[in-house]
């Protein structure tokens, strides 16, 4: 009965992981709201619509490269990805894992506040 009731707990572990994986990997539970892109949308091209009116070439490459480093958080995906990968490669080797699974939740927590900066979502970008 006992080996029963690991099994079950074992596979709903595995099972939650999966679905954190899969969110991880491209595929989130929800995606920012449209209204919130088309606001950000806006924004942006007003102040591209400022910067192209001043005629200043170097602010419109300065505003282009904002918006690109904001908006790309492939990187951040990809890290956050293999934190996970490398958390359930510590948890299945058992042992001693402590001072290893600190520091990968201290990882965690970066990747995750960088990706809530980026967003133009309220909804992902607040406190909680």
């Amino acid at each position: 009965m006992r080996h029963a009731a690991r099994a079950k707990e074992a596979s709903s572990r595995h099972d939650t992981r999966a679905r954190r994986e899969n969110a991880v990997a491209g595929r989130p539970r929800h995606a920012p709201a449209a209204l919130a892109i088309a606001a950000y949308q806006e924004k942006l091209a007003a102040r591209l619509r400022e910067a192209l009116a001043s005629n200043d070439e170097e602010r419109i490459r300065q505003e282009i490269a904002v918006f690109g480093i904001k908006v790309d958080v492939a990187e951040e995906l990809n890290r956050l990805a293999a934190h996970l990968h490398e958390v359930r490669r510590v948890l299945d080797a058992g042992g001693a894992a402590g001072k290893r699974l600190d520091f990968l939740m201290q990882e965690l927590n970066r990747e995750a506040n960088t990706l809530g900066s980026k967003s133009v979502s309220k909804e992902v970008s607040r406190p909680r």
